[in-house]
């Protein structure tokens, strides 16, 4: 009963969700469904959600069939990834395809509020300035004050 009372709290402000089942236990994935809904009940309401399928590389092993792991994502509106964190195959992508969908979100809602602002109607976000450094892309040291 008490983890209901902080379920909406843990949720606040998200943004970006990994749903991760582990394709060699069918019943990971069947609880996949009441996440989701506990996702979509207490965060926001354009969280991005990203679904993988963990354990790519144990194919001998599979207890999902691929016809359901594609099925399901499809039909919630999902993006969907089938990783293996032992061989690291897909590990990199599934954060950065979580990442710039995040990213698109925050831009598409600043671009919204700029249009309302333009509009006469006043801007509810303020542009923040995200850097997601890439492999050869160095976060540039904060700047002294005095010397």
């Amino acid at each position: 009963m008490r983890y209901r009372a902080v379920t909406s709290t843990y949720y606040r402000g998200a943004v970006g969700a990994m749903l991760v089942f582990d394709k060699t236990k069918r019943q990971t994935f069947d609880h996949i469904p009441g996440w989701l809904v506990e996702l979509r009940s207490h965060a926001e309401k354009n969280i991005v959600i990203i679904l993988i399928g963990n354990k790519s590389d144990l194919e001998d092993q599979q207890a999902v069939p691929t016809e359901d792991a594609n099925e399901f994502p499809q039909k919630e509106g999902l993006f969907f990834l089938g990783t293996s964190a032992l061989q690291a195959t897909n590990v990199e992508i599934a954060f950065m395809t979580l990442l710039t969908e995040i990213f698109n979100n925050v831009n598409k809602k600043n671009l919204i509020a700029s249009e309302n602002q333009i509009n006469g109607n006043p801007a509810s976000l303020t542009s923040k300035k995200i850097i997601i450094p890439g492999p050869a892309q160095e976060i540039p040291a904060k700047s002294k004050c005095c010397s």
